[in-house]
């Protein structure tokens, strides 16, 4: 099949397989998204509770995610996703049925919140995992670049159409959609024919976690692109949990603007996605990281100045664009150091940054909000991320060789290799081996 270099990893019979029914799931699960935020604001009319429900819904990531990463390289990540996707989609159906028969309260959202949160402490990491088992490594970064393209176009649709749905017939039928969506992903992933990936030894669940913290204690490429993610994740991505409110109280404009101001920034991280897909490796990527984590913090600080509709519009897709270039970036130079037997536990910590820092800013950016403003609140994590930036960019020349060590290692790049290794530091083959 000859296809465009930006689309080349769809060349995977697989992959295709998983883009298709993630793209349809991943609709309805920002249908969800919208649904639910503007639900628990209508049911409470609190900033406070928006964070709170943000925080039971990702904490658990936190939590949980180291387990999430042995699962995923001891187990096949194709099932462990297939029961997460299952999981998922029986909690999506719960909210609904709750919500159409007008019995849903607040305390309910939070339980399944946080029961979802669980779910994807094993869903991410494995899932992340899993792109390489689809492609392999030659393409890795074009998958992960089209993996988040497709997060992105679902998240441009999502929204628009939450918004619409909401207010004609109400958030129930969006959590009921959302459930239906799941079936696709399911059958795709049934669909496949995975060789699967090296498993590793059978030590126990702590020296399994050490093994993978050591990993990245050791390499400064991999702890300084976890650090800035989690900053960012921290004081940068929760003004999402405040959206509702400049919709509302600051933009007038209600659901429908909602839907619009999550959309358009999902345009921008959508074309973010696509430029990233155009890259054949992985050099320069790391000062792509800083520029863009930089530039998302100017953005996200003049999105929290404006007070005209049309002009938040506008920094939205800056918003999202760079967002986009800074976390997948960042997931594709991260995964390019790593070992794939150690794969599914560096993406548990990556997923710790990612998702599991987030609850914790929800928490802090809502109670802020509470007191002094949804625009402070949100202007003051984006200075927090511009500090971050210029940081990381002042760290940048004194990793960049210790980072290419580990890629030309794992096969990402041209070079001489040097022994691949784990956490450990011991040989693959001798760390594999039973003590």
């Amino acid at each position: 099949m000859n296809l465009p270099v930006t689309l080349r990893a769809l060349k995977y019979r697989n992959f295709q397989l998983f883009f298709g029914g993630q793209f349809i799931s991943l609709v309805g699960t920002w249908m969800q998204n919208v649904a639910q935020s503007w639900l628990v604001y209508s049911l409470t009319g609190s900033s406070a509770l928006l964070g709170l429900v943000g925080f039971s819904g990702q904490i658990p990531v936190f939590a949980f995610s180291v387990l999430g990463g042995i699962a995923a390289d001891r187990l096949s990540r194709r099932h462990v996703v297939i029961a997460t996707q299952t999981a998922s989609m029986l909690l999506a159906f719960a909210l609904a049925f709750l919500t159409l028969t007008n019995t849903v309260r607040i305390w309910h959202v939070f339980v399944l919140s946080a029961l979802l949160g669980v779910v994807n402490a094993f869903d991410i990491p494995a899932r992340q995992a899993f792109i390489m088992d689809m492609v392999g490594k030659e393409d890795l970064i074009n998958a992960i670049a089209l993996n988040s393209a497709m997060f992105n176009a679902s998240r441009v649709v999502g929204p628009a159409v939450a918004g619409i749905t909401v207010a004609a017939i109400g958030e129930g039928w969006c959590f009921f959609v959302n459930g239906v969506s799941y079936i696709a992903v399911i059958i795709g992933l049934m669909l496949m024919h995975v060789n699967g990936h090296r498993r590793t030894a059978a030590n126990s669940p702590i020296e399994d976690v050490k093994e993978g913290f050591r990993f990245v204690i050791r390499h400064p490429p991999i702890h300084a692109l976890l650090i800035l993610l989690g900053v960012g994740s921290l004081a940068g991505t929760p003004f999402m949990v405040l959206m509702p409110v400049f919709a509302d109280k600051i933009l007038h404009g209600g659901a429908q603007a909602l839907g619009w101001l999550v959309g358009v920034s999902g345009v921008g991280a959508l074309v973010g996605a696509l430029v990233l897909a155009t890259r054949r490796h992985v050099r320069g990527l790391g000062r792509w990281v800083a520029i863009s984590a930089a530039a998302f913090s100017v953005s996200l600080i003049a999105f929290a100045l404006s007070r005209v509709f049309w002009l938040s519009l506008l920094f939205m897709l800056p918003i999202g664009f760079f967002m986009m270039i800074q976390f997948g970036a960042s997931n594709t130079l991260i995964q390019s150091m790593s070992p794939d037997v150690l794969r599914g536990r560096v993406m548990s910590v990556y997923s710790m940054m990612f998702m599991g820092m987030a609850p914790i800013g929800a928490l802090v950016e809502g109670a802020v909000a509470d007191r002094v403003g949804a625009p402070v609140a949100v202007a003051a994590g984006g200075a927090i991320c511009l500090l971050a930036a210029g940081a990381f960019a002042f760290w940048l020349p004194r990793i960049r060789a210790s980072a290419r060590e580990l890629i030309v290692a794992n096969g990402m790049a041209g070079g001489d290799p040097p022994q691949e290794v784990t956490g450990a530091g011991l040989p693959l083959e001798q760390a594999e081996e039973p003590n």
